[in-house]
């Protein structure tokens, strides 16, 4: 038998582009699945002025760029241009998930190519012709693909109003599509009505320097879709089956960043597309045709539009697609039968034939020792406004624990009647609860199509008979009752309601069956914030402290402008605070909590809790940036709180900046349980951008920055260790079992505390702060060490 030696591959990240969060997701997907006995993972960083550094793997799981950024010249080891190719030789290929400017602009590419350096995707002429979205357009019509009229301006031409009022005119032109030449994740990108419009919007672009060109281009009308193209081991290009975009257009919305990398109610994906078979048949010929064009290599993912005039038209070239847990790539793969770790084995093996460097036969390590690893049914969904979370929480675990010697997992999801379903992997990948559920639904009714898109595409890949082995059943429902009867360990990633109100404990303990976290009753009290925070101050415990809040029944306010200024008047002498934060009584995931500044933003707040509202838009309320996401049931009962003003910490360009205001800064703090002793976790620094951390900062990669642990040059070293200390004594108090986080302001003099919630089932998403506080421990404990080790002090 043939022996092969490990491989080793340079994993290249970050960049100068605004998508350099999503590359460390991409990063961190690759070291996830790819990294084993037999293939070695070397990270190296670029920061945003394109300087290289080797990180360690452990950085990788890093919320964003900027949760360490400012301190690589301590945590880091910089490269110089001898020294990052003398690091890059040391590997056998290199594997660019740098997207944007530098990553797919032929950049980096270019660079390899000049150093003899085998690498993974297309060439750097090839990234280059296509990263420009003008160039790409007119390639296309040149070389008889459809493409619609564009013009570009140029940032010290004076000829923009002129060249826009033109192209108004010409094309007849009622909505447009202003945007940057190039970069990715729709970022910078606008619709516009008018010339003026269009005008106000390509100033506003030069004058940020999102790019020296911008593009305009009448808005497409028709259905948008995607679709990933493989390479075989044939060199033939395969496109797989392509997935459909379900937006709401109206309003100027477009499929934003926002949609693309948090899951939401705002958008929905369809795989297959509800396309006519003939359509699909000619996405999936062009977009193989053009992949030969641009003579692009290994994978790539291409976004377009099929018109209603019936043509397909590709509005956008990806040579380094996303490749964040749920992305695309691994959508379309999982369809046909690939795994994560199948889809990255074979882009990776692809590229080292064409190199012929001997790539390792996998060690499939998800298949190894199932016999003798204990079955866990993870459980997420649910109803609650949390779900979606939950289903980023519960994926995430099932997919670490599909790689562990101890445990092997299976994926149910719980729907909005309690029933559960057992899922396929590939129904695990979609981006939304409601997405799964109807795909469960659907399933018998889309069995023969599905197959017959799936059987050509395996088929044209070229797969032998071991590769693609996550096939696709029908599932079926069973009732809450079934599940647990038929479960021998519970793993419980739901988040707020039936999941972690203790309902679902109660049911388990009833049933003897083992589960992750506390139990009922203290499931029951952090659950409720107000009970918490009475809770807490009838501990009394030394340097812990409830933040001052007031109960509301919303039935005991009248919607009358004068009695809501009333009430907001009474409110504030009350907590002793000119501005409050509202925050439903029991909801969690920064679900409806918002900054109110005036009596106006409590009525409008009010209006659209009564009027049952999805969100709310951004700058509804004063200096709300964002929209905020509501609760899926419209809460009965407001918990308004004193808002407190903290010390104000931002990152720019690399550097730390730090004011005093308050002395205090907000917090959130892990820790795990077992047999009564506790482990708490370094605190994590939280950045938020706005007024209120939100539902992205949480829990979307590439957003949000937490610093753990904080820095003593904000935090004193004697105020960290006393605030571990005040949770380790309230933890006990409290009862908490397993694991959890608390959430906090900290004194950085002190200390002290202010409790803002207690998470007895915290998420456990990719990009969690709880697995960046384990991997600070010493020795670190990996994201799945960690969840082994919940599952292990749950007595199983």
């Amino acid at each position: 038998m043939k022996s092969y030696k490990k491989l080793t591959l340079s994993l290249l990240c970050g960049g100068p582009s605004l998508e350099r969060g999503i590359s460390l997701n991409s990063a961190r997907s690759v070291l996830d699945h790819l990294k084993g006995e037999d293939i070695d993972i070397l990270p190296i960083y670029f920061d945003y002025k394109k300087r290289p550094y080797r990180i360690s793997q452990a950085q990788l799981y890093s919320n964003t760029p900027s949760d360490f950024d400012f301190k690589l010249k301590y945590t880091a080891t910089p490269l110089n241009d001898k020294a990052l190719v003398r690091l890059l030789r040391r590997a056998d290929i290199v594997f660019p998930v740098m997207h944007g400017p530098f990553g797919e602009d032929g950049g980096i590419q270019r660079i390899l190519e000049r150093n003899h350096i085998p690498f993974i995707g297309s060439s750097a002429d090839s990234c280059k012709l296509l990263f420009d979205k003008y160039d790409a357009n007119e390639y296309i019509r040149v070389h008889g693909f459809h493409a619609p009229p564009s013009a570009v301006l140029r940032i010290y031409r004076r000829d923009h109003k002129n060249i826009i009022d033109a192209f108004f005119k010409k094309y007849r032109i009622s909505r447009a599509i202003v945007k940057p030449a190039s970069g990715g994740s729709s970022i910078g990108v606008f619709s516009v009505q008018t010339p003026s419009q269009a005008l106000d919007r390509v100033r506003r672009l030069f004058s940020r320097r999102f790019d020296t060109r911008v593009v305009i281009e009448p808005f497409a009308v028709g259905r948008e879709f995607t679709v990933i193209i493989l390479e075989n081991r044939f060199n033939m290009p395969v496109a797989i089956i392509p997935t459909e975009i379900e937006a709401d257009y109206a309003h100027h919305q477009i499929f934003d960043f926002r949609k693309k990398y948090l899951p939401t109610r705002h958008v929905a994906y369809h795989c297959p597309p509800r396309f006519p078979d003939e359509t699909i048949d000619r996405i999936q010929v062009q977009a193989e045709q053009l992949f030969t064009l641009f003579k692009m290599r290994d994978f790539a993912r291409f976004d377009g539009w099929a018109l209603e005039n019936g043509n397909i038209w590709f509005s956008d070239f990806n040579p380094i697609s996303g490749m964040e847990q749920n992305s695309f790539l691994f959508q379309q793969a999982s369809r046909i039968g690939l795994s994560h770790r199948g889809a990255l084995r074979t882009i990776v093996s692809h590229a080292c034939q064409r190199y012929g460097i001997p790539f390792p036969p996998s060690a499939d390590d998800e298949c190894t020792h199932r016999d003798r690893r204990k079955p866990v049914h993870v459980l997420f969904g649910g109803e609650t406004s949390e779900r979606q979370v939950s289903l980023m929480s519960g994926t995430n675990v099932w997919l670490r624990l599909k790689r562990s010697h101890r445990y092997y997992p299976h994926a149910f999801i719980l729907d909005e009647k309690r029933k559960v379903w057992k899922l396929p992997y590939t129904y695990t990948l979609n981006h939304t609860v409601e997405e799964i559920i109807d795909n469960c639904v659907r399933a018998p009714q889309d069995h023969t199509r599905l197959s017959h898109l799936e059987r050509r595409a395996r088929l044209r890949l070229g797969f032998r008979p071991h590769e693609a082995e996550e096939l696709r059943f029908i599932p079926k429902s069973i009732t809450i009752n079934e599940f647990i009867k038929n479960a021998p360990f519970v793993f419980i990633a739901l988040h707020g309601g039936f999941g972690e109100d203790g309902a679902l404990q109660g049911m388990l303990d009833k049933a003897c069956i083992p589960y992750n976290g506390s139990g009922a009753d203290v499931s029951s009290l952090c659950m409720d914030k107000w009970r918490t925070d009475r809770a807490v101050e009838a501990l009394a415990l030394p340097g812990i402290h409830a933040i001052a809040e007031k109960l509301l029944k919303l039935n005991t306010l009248s919607d009358t402008k004068r009695e809501v200024a009333s009430f907001w008047k009474t409110l504030t002498k009350e907590l002793r605070s000119r501005t409050v934060v509202v925050k439903p009584r029991a909801d969690g995931c920064s679900s409806g909590v918002a900054h109110l500044f005036c009596a106006g933003d409590l009525m409008r707040y009010l209006d659209a809790v009564r009027a049952k509202a999805s969100f709310i838009p951004a700058h509804t309320l004063k200096r709300q940036d964002s929209i905020i996401e509501m609760p899926q049931q419209p809460a009965k009962e407001l918990l308004f709180q004193s808002f407190i003003e903290t010390d104000t910490v931002r990152i720019a360009r690399q550097a730390l900046k730090y004011r005093r205001v308050s002395g205090w800064v907000e917090v959130t703090i892990g820790l795990m349980e077992h047999r009564g002793v506790y482990r708490v976790f370094n605190p994590s620094l939280t950045v938020a951008e706005g007024e209120v951390l939100t539902v992205e900062e949480k829990f979307q990669g590439g957003t949000g920055a937490n610093i753990t642990p904080p820095p003593p040059s904000i935090v004193k070293p004697k105020a960290l260790t006393c605030a571990q200390h005040h949770i380790e004594k309230l933890a006990k108090e409290i009862g908490l079992k397993g694991y959890a986080r608390i959430d906090a302001f900290l004194h950085v003099d002190s200390g002290s505390l202010l409790i803002i919630e207690v998470n007895t089932l915290p998420a456990l998403t990719p990009s969690t702060v709880l697995f960046h506080q384990a991997l600070a421990e010493r020795p670190p404990l990996s994201p799945r060490e960690l969840i082994e080790e919940i599952i292990e002090n749950a007595g199983y």
